[in-house]
């Protein structure tokens, strides 16, 4: 089960909700995360300069403070007014008697009555373990300790409400955060939804007119692109309709005919005596002649409407070889032609058979056009394979169309053929990565040249993929 199976529990199951859900979730979390962040960061900060300024104000408190607070006859009420105790040391001896909330024994505050260290700062806890406080030690000399201790109750009440209010703050911002992913993702999605249902709507009533483009951003390309695919579409429907019309028109006179002829001979069949000797012989040869003509034309038709790309199990192929195998075939058919061969060594990588046809068709081409006694002459040099014949040539208004399919000129109306031969020729040239084109010779005939792409030693065949 791959990751992006609907049905696999724990998949990507983010792909199953929609995108601009998405982009509001993913809008959501960052801002949270950082609210969070800066929360955190607010909090810690403030706290910190708190509790600074606390501390500098305890030790300035304890150095600036009269020496009057280390008399005895200080009442021991003002040493613990509001939430300050201020108690003072003489040689170790606490001047007041009164007991403070939290306890210091074995603190650092003895190593600074001892005269062990100059000053110390801790927090400690009350005794009843409900408030803190902030204990300040400093040994002003003379054999005098000053000692002050805040509680920190006012300082954990501001920072409560602190907490308080930036919770309620970045609650309200990852709010409006969510809010504002939703809008950005709705009207940024909005062009994409259009897109989407042109293109639903051109899968349902298969109308391929162009979509309709605004602007020249990310969308804007992704509507060029689906024209751009709509326009290939078109084209290749129309050939495969241009195709369709074109066969059925050439299949119409072969079956008319062979139909004609069939008839006949069930009548012949019927009446007996009906034709002359030898002509039930002769109108089977037309029938075996035009079905022949109709197997010739189906399997070009097969070979043009394969519209796919070339097979990848392609192979060296020997052009000079191809060239002789489909001289000797043509020679077989057209016996009062005279075809010469000359080829110099030349390799490429394709696919021999179709290769192969394509250089007969080329031969059979120039066959039939030449006169009876005439020569076709057939040269291979360099990858280009040059086929000239003594014919009437190739009129000026027919050379950008004899590569058309089922293209006849006037004066091959009349010949045998469905004008799909030369097609081929082109269809297998563009295959390899080749070039066909068509002249005229010397001699005033037709010339054709079809390149195909190699090398004159032998190359090893492709690794197949893995």
């Amino acid at each position: 089960m791959s990751a992006l199976d609907p049905q696999e529990p724990h998949g990507r199951w983010h792909y199953r909700r929609s995108l601009a859900s998405r982009v509001t979730m993913l809008t959501t979390i960052a801002v949270g995360v950082t609210v969070a962040f800066v929360a955190c960061g607010v909090y810690v900060t403030v706290r910190m300069q708190l509790q600074a300024a606390v501390d500098n104000q305890l030790i300035e408190r304890a150095q600036s403070a009269p020496t009057a607070l280390c008399d005895t006859t200080v009442p021991s009420e003002y040493l613990g007014a509001a939430d300050s105790w201020i108690v003072c040391f003489t040689d170790a001896i606490a001047v007041t008697d009164r007991v403070p909330e939290f306890d210091m024994s074995g603190g650092p505050e003895l190593e600074v009555i001892n005269g062990d260290a100059r000053k110390s700062v801790r927090t400690i806890e009350s005794t009843d373990g409900k408030s803190e406080w902030r204990v300040v030690a400093v040994n002003r000399g003379g054999g005098q300790t000053m000692l002050i201790a805040q509680s920190l109750d006012t300082q954990e009440s501001v920072l409560r409400r602190l907490g308080i209010v930036m919770f309620l703050f970045g609650t309200a911002g990852v709010i409006a955060a969510g809010m504002a992913g939703w809008a950005v993702a709705q009207g940024g999605l909005r062009p994409v939804r259009r897109l989407t249902a042109a293109v639903e709507e051109i899968a349902r009533t298969e109308d391929l007119r162009p979509l309709p483009i605004e602007g020249d951003d990310e969308i804007a390309r992704l509507a060029a692109a689906f024209n751009q695919m709509l326009v290939a579409l078109e084209a290749s429907r129309e050939r495969q309709r241009q195709l369709v019309a074109d066969a059925s028109h050439e299949l119409r006179t072969p079956l008319t005919s062979l139909r004609t002829n069939l008839d006949l001979l069930s009548q012949v069949d019927s009446d007996e005596g009906a034709l002359p000797p030898g002509a039930r012989e002769e109108l089977l040869g037309d029938v075996r002649a035009q079905i022949e003509e109709m197997t010739n034309l189906i399997g070009d038709l097969v070979e043009l409407a394969r519209d796919e790309a070339l097979n990848q199990t392609v192979e060296p192929v020997d052009l000079a070889d191809v060239v002789d195998r489909a001289a000797a075939r043509v020679r077989r058919r057209a016996q009062d032609v005279t075809i010469d061969v000359q080829s110099d060594p030349w390799f490429v990588i394709g696919e021999s058979s179709t290769v192969e046809r394509a250089v007969t068709n080329l031969l059979d081409n120039a066959a039939k056009w030449s006169p009876a006694g005439g020569t076709v002459t057939v040269r291979l040099a360099d990858g280009t394979l040059t086929v000239e014949d003594e014919g009437p040539g190739i009129a000026e208004e027919d050379l950008p169309h004899i590569f058309d399919r089922f293209y006849r000129s006037q004066e091959s109306r009349a010949m045998p053929g469905s004008g799909l031969g030369l097609a081929i020729v082109r269809q297998v040239a563009e295959r390899h990565s080749g070039t066909v084109e068509a002249g005229t010779s010397a001699s005033g005939g037709a010339r054709l040249e079809l390149w195909l792409p190699g090398s004159s030693s032998p190359v090893p065949p492709p690794v197949p993929a893995s």
